[in-house]
């Protein structure tokens, strides 16, 4: 019963439907001021992305992509051109990261495989369990987050495990595409049940373990407080949202928190300077001062839509829904001030910036390079 109570949260977090589950119907999209102009650059088709947990990456060489049956693409940023195309061999589940030379991806059946930037296998390994998040790399190590709950820590130069963190989990939890994110020799991980731990990039100990959010509820689908995306850090202070639960930002040196308000979000947060980003469980993206958590600013125009987590450049703020649309908002007041479809399915997670625009992966596996001005 509680896999099959998992198995039902998962289609709520994750698919793009007409309407949702609590009955909400999705907004419909409405005319607005025009404010900006977005402009495709080119675009591509790399297959399917079923429900597995895949965006580009994003170097100055090349547009990094995979499709869940096990394609791994290189793409020219500026043309879109395919540069290379090999078959990885297994399904892949968490991909892509690239940097320090490599390329990474993880696989329905535990596999992690590492190229080089010419699409020459480097190494292949296996972890604990499937790897739902791609991969990243940092100071000659790799980290691969396995839905066992489990981090492994790799050597970058042979895929040899230095290190092995494991954090014990409810007996019902969300099944999630959440990575880590590595600042600074630190290694930041949400965890369900509400709890954001910093481990040592190095050795793989444990520095701090804090409490975002405390479950709550009557039922166990209502006392689900999972953090289920990627925190967000400044090298200063570290900020972490749950799914049915709280916001917060830590000192991310020792894990005090800082502050903490109620917002709930199964999407993620962006930071740039000041201000932190959310899109939260209805649709609304909100922008909030880091240093207090106050609002500045939110657009509900978007409610139940499904929308991504936000991507942050100069000026704009940009989402994407489940209908494959993107919308660009100011940065300074959410307005929203352009709108452009894609291939019509969902957009899943924030958009990669690149240059002074984007790219994105649609479900249906197409990549959008586009400007924005």
């Amino acid at each position: 019963m509680k896999s099959a109570y998992a198995a039902i949260l998962l289609l709520i977090l994750l698919t793009g439907c007409s309407s949702t589950p609590t009955g909400k119907e999705p907004a419909k999209l409405v005319d607005f001021k025009q404010g900006a102009i977005v402009e495709k650059r080119w675009d591509r088709n790399v297959g399917d992305v079923d429900y597995a947990g895949l965006r580009p990456a994003v170097t100055a060489e090349g547009v990094y992509a995979a499709s869940s049956d096990g394609k791994l693409y290189k793409l020219d940023p500026v043309s879109g051109k395919k540069l290379w195309k090999i078959d990885c061999g297994f399904r892949v589940s968490g991909a892509v990261a690239a940097g320090d030379g490599l390329v990474l991806v993880g696989g329905l059946k535990s596999e992690v495989a590492a190229y080089d930037a010419n699409g020459n296998l480097r190494w292949l390994t296996h972890v604990s369990s499937e790897v739902l998040s791609a991969p990243q790399i940092s100071d000659g190590v790799v980290v691969v987050r396995s839905s066992d709950g489990r981090i492994a820590g790799l050597a970058a130069e042979d895929g040899k495990r230095q290190w092995l963190y494991e954090h014990s989990t409810p007996a019902l939890t969300v099944r999630s595409f959440a990575g880590v994110l590595i600042r600074r020799g630190v290694v930041y991980a949400g965890f369900p049940g509400g709890r954001l731990a910093a481990i040592n990039l190095a050795s793989g100990s444990l520095l701090w373990e804090a409490a975002i959010s405390q479950p709550k509820g009557n039922t166990e689908l209502e006392r689900i407080s999972d953090i289920t995306s990627e925190p967000v850090s400044d090298g200063v202070k570290v900020c972490a949202v749950a799914f049915q639960g709280r916001l917060a930002c830590l000192d991310a040196r020792q894990g005090a928190i800082l502050w903490s308000r109620e917002i709930s979000s199964d999407k993620g947060l962006a930071l740039s300077g000041n201000n932190l980003y959310v899109t939260d469980d209805e649709g609304t993206v909100l922008a909030l001062d880091k240093s207090s958590g106050s609002t500045l600013w939110k657009n509900d125009q978007l409610f139940m839509r499904r929308v991504s987590a936000p991507l942050v450049t100069e000026k704009f703020v940009v989402v994407g829904d489940f209908e494959g649309y993107l919308h660009v908002l100011g940065r300074d007041d959410g307005s929203l001030l352009a709108r452009k479809r894609t291939d019509g399915s969902p957009i899943r997670f924030a958009p990669a910036g690149l240059g002074k625009g984007l790219v994105l992966q649609t479900g249906d596996g197409g990549i959008y390079s586009e400007d924005i001005n």
